[in-house]
């Protein structure tokens, strides 16, 4: 007994000795594993410390990495408290990597080294591939393709690590992918991120590091959101100076990790909020040399950025399927839905996009047939200001149809697959001529026109996973059937499995040029007229009816589709979503008026039932 505890006693004085020992500068990275971080590490000596008593904001360190084939990548230092200063890079290529340091501190400066990468199973970092998809980066040949699978746990960097590994593993078995969260914010325990503006606070960030590499660990990409809501990062960094220092800090520390960039929460929440994001995305492009995917949160779309030229992929917090599914025939880019609904499975509900799980399921499979790749998100473990995360609601209903989900478009050319529109009683995903995929959110009778050829025919039940295969196979061009019970929502699929099969050997990510509309403009092809708003001038802040009539009935008009969107002449802010529907009551928000007497330009877009989509502006005059 008495030895036993003679040799806990030693172990707990080395431990505390450790503790209390400095860190020792790695100015050397060892052999190291393809697209894995290595940390060069310098300690500044008494006299550069009382050169740069605020390292933070003075010291200048950065490397030229260059890689075997000659691509060089610019890597800034970070502090990490103390005299302690670090250069993270992370190899993109196998084989002898050369560096040299630039510094204002003498010692360091002019320095050279080199470094092995080894080859590693990492996959690389994720990239836009297909106009409107993703892959990885460590095949540039014959790319990886990437099915986008998210979770929402926006206070990961400040729960208790036990629960916070708990839920990463909970999500790795349930084959989620992406896990977005707030890297500092006005959430409980996200403020202690910085002192001041000018203070980073090192232990938190190092804490932070651990988490996204167990992230990474379990093939998790951390998508991360730089401030928080309600005008959070500008005030936190009120001038450039502070917001450019904060932004290299954290590409610094994390663009050699396996992360994707989602600017802030809610930008129209902020106060200029449009330059705020062209500003830090422009900044993130500067100090992330292998220039991660950058998008931002939203209330409802991030369309409205991309002129500015910084976003990759469009972000989305919305179940209206309207507003995804036109919008989708509008841009060149890929759509993550960030927050389409999150499900309640019994912590609570705090907000109108919190639903049960049947509702949760439907908006999914819907934002699926728009073209969208989904996050999810549960009151119970999503980390809002109203709920505190809890681990037994992981294995939840909603968590369970989502692995469902992403089994099935697992065995899909997901990649590939853009909206369908030749179809009667669902909405559908195609390849045209290898598979076909249809949502029935109201099950019935289903027929759709295809190419002729000979199709497996099955039909996936989205609740269990299961799926039942016709014994028959369909060969023709216009194929009818319907769901094998009445009693939910099913999902159609019909596939040449063996074509598939085969495409996998014989062709590149891509087997057929995706195509990218062109909105008719011409007005005497419209197919509709704008009845409301009728007045020359409208009200800022209050109610206005609006209303659009049908001009051309056809079977292609019998179901349309309306987006309503607004923009203030000469503002800084660009278009907000004002309405959807054919009819209804819109309101202007008083934020995007800075000034008076002003402009609004009204834009129409109207999608028929073949997903042909039209365009009408209006415009008027503004009134306070």
């Amino acid at each position: 007994m008495r030895r036993r505890k003679l040799e806990a006693m030693t172990a707990r004085l080395l431990l505390i000795a450790a503790l209390l020992t400095p860190v020792a500068a790695q100015t050397e990275c060892p052999p190291t594993p393809n697209y894995s971080p290595c940390d060069l590490v310098f300690e500044l000596d008494g006299q550069e410390a009382a050169a740069h008593p605020n390292p933070y904001l003075t010291l200048q360190l950065h490397g030229e990495f260059r890689s075997p084939s000659k691509k060089t990548f610019l890597m800034h230092a970070f502090w990490d408290g103390g005299r302690r200063v670090v250069i993270r890079f992370a190899p993109n290529e196998v084989g002898e990597w050369d560096y040299r340091l630039t510094s204002n501190v003498a010692r360091f400066s002019g320095k050279t080294g080199q470094f092995t990468a080894t080859p590693s199973d990492a996959q690389g970092f994720v990239r836009v591939n297909n106009v409107r998809h993703f892959s990885y980066t460590e095949d540039k040949v014959r790319p990886i393709p990437h099915l986008w699978m998210g979770d929402t746990m926006y206070r990961f960097a400040a729960i208790d690590r036990g629960l916070f590994e708990t839920i990463v593993d909970a999500r790795a078995a349930q084959k989620f992918n992406h896990i977005r969260g707030l890297v500092m914010g006005n959430f409980p325990g996200l403020q202690a991120a910085y002192r001041d503006p000018d203070n980073p606070n090192p232990e938190y960030f190092r804490e932070l590091d651990q988490r996204i590499l167990y992230m990474n660990k379990h093939r998790i990409t951390a998508d991360l959101l730089l401030g928080g809501d309600q005008n959070h990062l500008a005030e936190a960094f009120p001038s450039f100076g502070q917001r450019e220092r904060y932004v290299r800090y954290v590409a610094s520390r994390y663009s050699a990790m396996n992360i994707t960039w989602q600017g802030v929460q809610e930008f129209e929440e902020y106060e200029d909020g449009r330059a705020l994001l062209k500003e830090i995305g422009t900044l993130l492009g500067k100090y992330d040399p292998y220039r991660h995917l950058r998008s931002t949160h939203t209330v409802a779309t991030s369309a409205p950025l991309l002129g500015d030229g910084w976003m990759d992929y469009i972000a989305y917090q919305s179940s209206d399927d309207a507003l995804g599914a036109i919008e989708h025939q509008l841009y060149a880019r890929p759509q993550v839905n960030t927050e389409f609904a999150y499900e309640d499975s019994g912590a609570g509900k705090s907000h109108p996009h919190h639903v049960d799980t049947d509702t949760f399921r439907k908006r999914l499979w819907n934002a699926a047939m728009n073209g969208q790749y989904p996050t999810f998100g549960n009151t119970g473990t999503y980390g809002g200001r109203k709920f505190e995360p809890d681990a037994k609601y992981l294995d939840s209903p909603g968590a369970r149809q989502m692995t469902h989900w992403f089994d099935f478009f697992s065995n899909t050319r997901h990649w590939e697959l853009e909206p369908y529109f030749e179809l009667d009683g669902g909405r559908a995903l195609a390849l045209t001529g290898i598979e076909y995929i249809v949502y029935l959110e109201k099950p019935g009778p289903v027929q759709m026109t295809t190419e002729k050829q000979s199709y497996n025919v099955y039909w996936f039940n989205p609740i269990t996973g299961e799926s039942v295969k016709e014994k028959k196979d369909y060969k023709g061009t216009t194929f009818s059937g319907q769901p094998p019970d009445q009693s939910h929502d099913w999902v159609l699929h019909l596939s040449r499995d063996d074509r598939k099969r085969g495409m996998l050997n014989r062709w590149y990510f891509e087997s057929r040029r995706v195509p990218i509309q062109e909105v008719e403009l011409d007005p005497r092809r419209l197919p509709y007229e704008v009845a409301a708003p009728s007045a020359d001038e409208l009200p800022v802040g209050a109610p206005v009816q609006y209303e659009v009539k049908l001009t051309r009935e056809s079977r292609a008009t019998s179901s349309m589709m309306y987006l309503w969107t607004g923009e203030v002449t000469g503002g800084a802010d660009g278009f907000r979503v004002l309405a959807t529907g054919d009819s209804g009551t819109l309101q202007i928000p008083e934020a995007m008026v800075k000034r008076f007497p002003a402009t609004l330009t009204m834009r129409i877009f109207g999608m028929n039932l073949l997903g042909k989509v039209y365009s009408v502006n209006r415009v008027y005059s503004l009134a306070k």
